[in-house]
């Protein structure tokens, strides 16, 4: 590669990079679905029109903003995930993973309000960030899969294993319910400790898990805990360990 080469695609890199910074400084003080190329440009004294040579659209750097924080979401739950050296606790890495996540989105709120929040009008994320986006529940799902294989199981529903109490059948909450999370999970081949008949119970259990760790950061974010939650991550620290228990990997 010649070094004029060299040279440009390094500055095209570093504008790349002050165009993200700038618009992620604006998901903060706008708002994801106020977030526009012109006021970008201003941010980065470049006109609108040069701009529009690193990002097509208002959409491309929106995906843009959506990967890049999915991944570092995602590099934040599996580092805190692989912190912990006994492998075999599996309560050790659960409580790991959500504060992580807590803690990312808590320093990200921004962010936290482009992946959570109310979805931008007529933006609609294209495959591409579904990956990135997927990256914290699977840590979920193989810690999960770890604790099954070591012999853990999920806690027995009120009314017995079957989930005859809450009006189901072998705790299935609908046919076809789960169909979309199992294939996801046989796709990326985890949770394989799990046995096959508990299987969509297990599933259920950790989606569930997972819509509640960013329902509390959601609250907590927005504001809906106020009087009701003395200390928020000793309360996301709770449901974790709750969650935990339901799903058989901690008392």
């Amino acid at each position: 590669m010649s070094p004029a080469r060299t040279a440009r695609a390094l500055a095209r890199k570093t504008i790349t990079r002050e165009i993200l910074d700038s618009a992620r400084a604006r998901l903060s003080t706008d708002g994801p679905a106020a977030l526009s190329l012109r006021a970008v440009a201003r941010d980065v004294e470049m006109v609108s029109s040069a701009v529009y040579r690193y990002f097509p659209s208002r959409d491309a750097l929106l995906t843009a903003l959506l990967i890049e924080a999915y991944d570092e979401l995602g590099d934040a739950a599996e580092a805190a995930d692989a912190g912990i050296a006994d492998r075999s606790d599996t309560t050790a890495r659960w409580l790991a993973a959500f504060r992580a996540v807590r803690g990312w989105c808590v320093a990200h709120p921004g962010e936290f309000g482009l992946l959570y929040g109310t979805p931008v009008p007529g933006y609609a994320a294209p495959r591409d960030t579904v990956d990135p986006a997927t990256r914290v529940v699977r840590v979920l799902i193989r810690i999960v899969g770890d604790a099954y294989a070591a012999g853990a199981r999920p806690a027995v529903v009120p009314g017995g294993a079957s989930g005859a109490a809450l009006g189901g059948t072998a705790g299935a909450s609908a046919p076809g319910t789960m169909a979309p999370a199992l294939a996801f999970i046989a796709e990326h081949g985890l949770m394989e400790g799990a046995d096959p008949a508990e299987l969509p119970e297990t599933v259920r259990r950790t989606v569930m898990a997972w819509t509640m760790l960013f329902g509390v950061i959601s609250f907590e974010l927005f504001g809906h805990q106020e009087g009701s939650v003395a200390d928020s991550a000793e309360w996301l620290d709770e449901v974790a360990l709750r969650l935990a228990a339901d799903l058989g990997i901690g008392a």
